[in-house]
This record gives C-alpha cells, sequence and structure tokens, in this order.
C-alpha cells in the first residue's frame, strides 16, 4: 500500500512539472510577427477594411451595367365610374362593369453619358482601394515593429534576470563570509551591513526586473492572441550571430517603399478622380431607354405587347451656377492632399535620419561595452587581488563587483539593442515587413 502511495505521489509531480513546463512557450521572432499579423486586432481591422474598399470598388463599377426595373401592379376598383368620350352617338348601349386594373412593366435604361462621372467614379474607387491596401501594408509594419520591440524588452528583461540572480549568489556568498569573519573580529561590523545593503539592492533589482518581465509578457502574448497565462520564453538563436545586411544609408528607399506615403499618393490620385467627378455636373446625362408594358382594365380595355425604345437626356441648369463651388471644393481637397504628403515627406527623411544615427550609435556603444566589461572584469580581479591581501577596503570591493555587473549587463543588452535598432531603420524605410516575408519564404 504504501509503495502504491509513493507511485501516486511520484505520478502527481511528474504530472504537475509537465504543467509548469507547458506555461512556457519558445517563440522566435518571425514566428511572432507572422502569428502577430494573423491574430492582431489592428491588422484584422485593416483587412476589413480593405474588403469594404473592394466592395464599395465593385459597387461602383455595376454602375456601368444597365439597370432593368420589373414592376406589376393589381387593384380592386369599386364602383368605377366610365364616361366614354368615343362613340357618343350611340347612348343606347350598356356602360361595362369596371371593377379591377392590372399593369405590368419592364423597363430598361443603359447610360451612356454622364460627364465622364461613372468612369472617374471608378478611378476614385480603384484609388481609395489601393491606398487602403497600402495602409493595411502599413499596419503591418508596424506591428510587427511593436513585436519585435516587445520582444528584444522580453529578451533583455530575461537576460538582466539570469545575470542578476548570478550575481545574487556571490552577493549571499559574501554575506556568509562576512558573517563569520565578523564574528571573528577579522572585518568590521559596517563592512558586514555593506555587503548586505548590496545583496539587499541586488534583490531590489531583481524584483523589479521580473516585475517588468511579466507586464512585458502580458502585452506581447495580448497582442499575439496567446492565452494570458502564458510565460514566453526569447531563444538566444535570435540574437546570436545574427545578420544585418542591406542596411540603408539614405531615405531613398523610404520614399520608394513606404506604405503610408504610398496610400497618400493614391488618396491624391482618387482627389484628382473627384475634381473630374464634380466637373461633370457641367454636362446632360444621356441614356437608352426601353420597355415593355401589358395592362388590363376589366370590360374596357387590354394592351399586350406595347414595347418602347428611345433615348432620355437630362441636363441640370442650374449646375452652371452652383457646381463652381463642388469643383473648387474638389480641388482644394487635392490640395491638402498634396501638402499632407509634402509633410510626410519631410517627417520620413527626419525619421530616417534619426534611425541611421541611432543604428550607428549602437554599433559604437557594443564595442564601448564589450571593452568595458573586459576593463571591468580586470578590475575587479585586481581589486579583490587586492582585498584579499589588506590592500583595499571593503567599499573597492563592492563598487568593483557593481562595475563589473553593470557591464555584464550591458554587454548582454547591447547586442539586441543593436538588433531592435537595425529592425527600426528597416521599419521607417519601409523594408521591415518585406525582410520577414523573404525570411517567411
Amino acid at each position: 500500500m504504501k509503495v502504491s502511495q509513493f507511485m501516486l505521489f511520484g505520478i502527481f509531480f511528474i504530472g504537475i512539472s509537465s504543467i509548469e513546463a507547458q506555461e512556457k512557450t519558445s517563440l522566435t521572432l518571425n514566428e511572432a510577427i507572422n502569428l502577430a499579423w494573423t491574430k492582431s486586432n489592428e491588422v484584422t481591422l485593416a483587412n476589413t477594411k480593405v474588403k469594404a474598399k473592394k466592395y464599395e470598388l465593385q459597387s461602383t463599377k455595376n454602375n456601368q451595367y444597365p439597370d432593368l426595373k420589373l414592376s406589376g401592379q393589381y387593384q380592386r376598383l369599386a364602383n368605377a365610374s366610365v364616361d366614354f368620350k368615343l362613340n357618343q352617338n350611340n347612348s343606347d348601349q350598356q356602360l361595362p362593369i369596371v371593377n379591377q386594373l392590372m399593369v405590368g412593366q419592364l423597363n430598361a435604361s443603359v447610360p451612356v453619358f454622364s460627364g465622364f462621372k461613372i468612369q472617374n467614379s471608378i478611378k476614385a474607387y480603384q484609388n481609395l482601394y489601393e491606398a487602403e491596401m497600402a495602409t493595411a501594408a502599413q499596419t503591418k509594419e508596424e506591428i510587427a515593429l511593436r513585436v519585435i520591440e516587445y520582444y528584444a524588452s522580453l529578451y533583455k528583461a530575461q537576460k538582466t534576470i539570469e545575470l542578476l540572480k548570478e550575481n545574487q549568489k556571490s552577493a549571499k556568498q559574501r554575506v556568509k563570509d562576512f558573517v563569520e569573519l565578523e564574528k571573528n573580529g577579522i572585518i568590521p561590523r559596517n563592512d558586514l551591513l555593506k555587503s548586505k545593503l548590496q545583496a539587499s539592492k541586488i534583490q531590489l533589482s531583481l524584483d523589479e526586473t521580473n516585475n517588468n518581465l511579466k507586464v512585458i509578457n502580458f502585452y506581447l502574448v495580448t497582442l499575439l492572441k496567446l492565452n494570458p497565462d502564458t510565460k514566453l520564453e526569447i531563444r538566444e538563436d535570435d540574437f546570436a550571430d545574427f545578420q544585418m545586411i542591406n542596411i540603408p544609408i539614405n531615405e531613398l528607399p523610404a520614399l520608394e517603399n513606404r506604405k503610408d506615403l504610398e496610400a497618400i499618393r493614391y488618396q491624391g490620385k482618387a482627389s484628382e478622380a473627384n475634381i473630374k467627378i464634380a466637373k461633370g455636373s457641367y454636362y446632360p446625362a444621356i441614356a437608352i431607354i426601353g420597355g415593355y408594358t401589358a395592362l388590363n382594365l376589366s370590360n374596357v380595355i387590354t394592351v399586350q405587347n406595347a414595347m418602347n425604345i428611345g433615348v432620355g437626356i437630362s441636363y441640370d441648369l442650374s449646375a452652371i451656377l452652383k457646381n463652381g463651388t463642388l469643383v473648387r471644393l474638389a480641388e482644394n481637397k487635392f490640395l491638402e492632399v498634396q501638402n499632407s504628403e509634402a509633410l510626410l515627406t519631410d517627417y520620413i527623411k527626419v525619421q530616417v535620419q534619426k534611425a541611421i544615427e541611432d543604428y550607428d550609435l549602437a554599433l559604437k556603444q557594443t564595442t564601448v561595452y564589450e571593452e568595458a566589461q573586459d576593463q571591468a572584469s580586470e578590475n575587479y580581479r585586481i581589486v579583490k587581488d587586492k582585498y584579499d591581501n589588506g590592500l583595499s577596503d571593503t567599499n573597492d570591493l563592492l563598487e568593483a563587483d557593481v562595475e563589473q555587473l553593470n557591464s555584464k549587463i550591458s554587454k548582454a543588452l547591447a547586442k539586441a539593442n543593436t538588433i531592435q535598432k537595425y529592425y527600426e531603420l528597416l521599419s521607417v524605410t519601409g523594408q521591415l515587413s518585406q525582410s520577414f516575408n523573404l525570411a517567411q519564404k
């Protein structure tokens, strides 16, 4: 019986361990971005807007096709009074009883000319559809960059926790050693308190970093529509030996690839088409019309196969006086789009220049942090050797230890920061989504 209880306990323990292991999920950066493109609310909304514009375009194209309408009526007449104007001489003839009317009509209208409104409306909505697709692509760029920022922040937090825990072990061991030294009167109590204070500071940093880790993890799993309890683990492979290629050096790639700039250019083309639509009201509308009518007035008249065909024309004479305002409004909308494009172009140039400088700075910082870590490690070794030989005090030892820890953290995070700045540079030049699409292929 005891053996069975131990077995059950073992199985239960294994089950709990497997559940805890399942809570942690490892995603590559490419997987995370493609997951965000599939599930994020922003991308879903952007795709929905694209579909709406597509249906608007299809609806506008339908205006160039014939209109065909079928109608019918049945009316019951109550004691209708009939007065025939024909055959007045035969007044003795009994008048028929008229108590119902049936009418059926089929009318068709084919637009021939409408002041080029239909064609220009199609052009306008075609360009608006293209603009919406470009906006959706820009949304994907922004979502990808947000995932990268969360991903890099999560990696930095994990790496910082790893180094803090490593340093915490040595700090706790130092406290234990100092306790014994203080008991034996080798070091003053003040040195022991300093070592305990440093251990407490490390614990505070560890708690703060753990808190940041949880917050960032929640942001990322929410964006990716994962279970809120999911704990993400960032793979070292996404940051180790990362190759940064095709690095932009000016704003030319941005002016060619930025989707928000492309969207506003399509909006400009749509505004040009709207000007032509407004001017189209100066022209008459011409259409070919035709129809078929069947009529039956009980006991009076029956009409069958009454077909007609002709040309219909309409001209709004008041448009000559009133339409000028609509034309000027459309022209002003076009100027607004042009000015917006100029402003966005200047803003993109500033963004690109800043991203280039930030990337160059990150590269320089990486080199400096690598050198600083070697220097801090060597400095700690020398100070520790002096301390062991009584040539330096506890302050020097603890200060050197802190510098060594900070240099390790800075070096570990410098690579991730450089990669993040590289992706930001790709983003402002409109090449971020393209790089992940190529990676996916």
